[in-house]
């Protein structure tokens, strides 16, 4: 079950499999962290003891149980099942129509940087993904890795195209032209292409499907029927409230449940059949929204915080600051102040800054495959953010 495949990458294709070798999780291993057990049993221990904790204050009586299970609820029918969606429908039909990007990109040319930003602009991590490996592999430039990481909001844009679909059909199109002018300007001045050597990147590849992904697929049919009614303004009152309570509080506990037993970091291996990647995947997306929603509502509700006052005291420097957070490698930071953009925190031009320099997911095989390059991209990707930023800062303080 738990086979892992050795993504090479070579100059002849975008990537190559070694032939596939048992490897055993570290069941007993201690990470390194106090010698805390990096697994128990199935479970990875942090994200098991993350988990539990959910279960734990959910059940609470009172106010804190109320708001974490409020919260949870958001996270599911708000953004989990509009998620499982789109990667149903992205994931299904690069099964069904047998996509080879890597052979596009390498006949592609000098479309290679529009192309390279439009699979950027979608959302998640997958098509930037996508892109660094072909790069590593030699067939696209360095513009083109600069285009899709500009252009990319990561897992991110899940959020807002559910919570605040007006600021997505914004910010994603100047992201994307963002990133197309960057990825050409690069181009003309850095015209290297970097080899990796054959380097590796490990994915597991987890195999057939297994039961969590059909249970997970059973929860996600009524909770995305209740998440299409909830968009239309839809309120439910009496026994359907409870079972829309019911279905969203089983859809995370079983996300939750299989992200804490995944065997992957963030990336789900490319051969694996779409229904695992969607359930692997959303689980890791929902398991960030969950940790922004529950940090926000605690600190307004507990911690006595004015989130606002405290923002709004930074000024200027707050575009600046969402940049900075947008090195950060991974979605959750940006999942964060994503979460502070739709709760009236930060403006606009603040979540566009941070879009706009984060690499989401798409940086941890840059690092692996080719860390020179993968700095350099961010820091190629950091100037456009800072001006795109600050403009609308400055001629639009207080636009959407």
């Amino acid at each position: 079950m738990r086979i892992i495949r050795n993504i090479k990458v070579s100059k002849m294709s975008m990537s190559h499999e070694v032939p596939n070798r048992e490897r055993a999780l570290p069941v007993n291993g201690r990470s390194a962290i106090r010698g805390i057990p990096g697994r128990t049993g199935p479970f990875q221990t942090n994200r098991l003891l993350f988990a539990l904790f959910l279960l734990a204050t959910a059940a609470v009586p009172g106010t804190l149980g109320e708001i974490t299970r409020q919260a949870l609820q958001d996270a599911y029918i708000g953004v989990s099942v509009f998620v499982a969606a789109t990667l149903y429908l992205f994931y299904g039909a690069e099964k069904v129509f047998g996509v080879d990007i890597g052979r596009i990109f390498k006949n592609a040319k000098y479309a290679q940087v529009p192309l390279a930003s439009c699979l950027g602009a979608m959302p998640g991590c997958g098509g930037a993904v996508v892109v660094v490996a072909a790069f590593s592999s030699g067939n696209v430039s360095m513009g083109a890795v600069v285009a899709t990481l500009t252009a990319t909001m990561g897992d991110a844009a899940f959020l807002l195209l559910a919570k605040r679909p007006d600021a997505a059909l914004v910010l994603l199109p100047v992201a994307f032209a963002t990133g197309i002018i960057s990825g050409y300007i690069v181009d003309l001045i850095d015209k290297r292409k970097y080899q990796t050597g054959g380097e590796t990147y490990e994915v597991f590849r987890i195999g057939a499907r297994r039961l969590r992904d059909y249970l997970y697929g059973l929860v996600f049919l009524p909770g995305l029927a209740f998440g299409i009614m909830a968009l239309a303004q839809y309120e439910f009152t009496g026994i359907t409230a409870e079972i829309e309570t019911a279905i969203a509080l089983t859809g995370i506990a079983v996300g939750i449940f299989v992200w804490a037993a995944s065997p992957l970091k963030a990336l789900t291996n490319t051969k694996d059949n779409a229904m695992t990647r969607v359930t692997e995947e959303t689980s890791f997306i929902t398991a960030w929204v969950i940790l922004a929603f529950l940090l926000f509502e605690y600190l307004n509700s507990f911690a006595g915080l004015d989130l606002e006052a405290m923002f709004k005291t930074v000024g200027i420097l707050l575009p600046l600051m969402a940049i900075l957070v947008g090195f950060i490698p991974g979605c959750g930071p940006q999942i964060l102040v994503t979460t502070f953009y739709i709760n009236g925190l930060i403006p606009f031009s603040a979540l566009i800054g941070n879009s706009i320099a984060n690499d989401g997911d798409a940086l941890f095989p840059a690092i692996a495959l080719n860390p020179k390059a993968a700095l350099l991209a961010t820091i190629y990707s950091a100037i456009p953010a800072f001006f795109v930023a600050y403009g609308f800062y400055f001629f639009a303080p207080q636009f959407l």
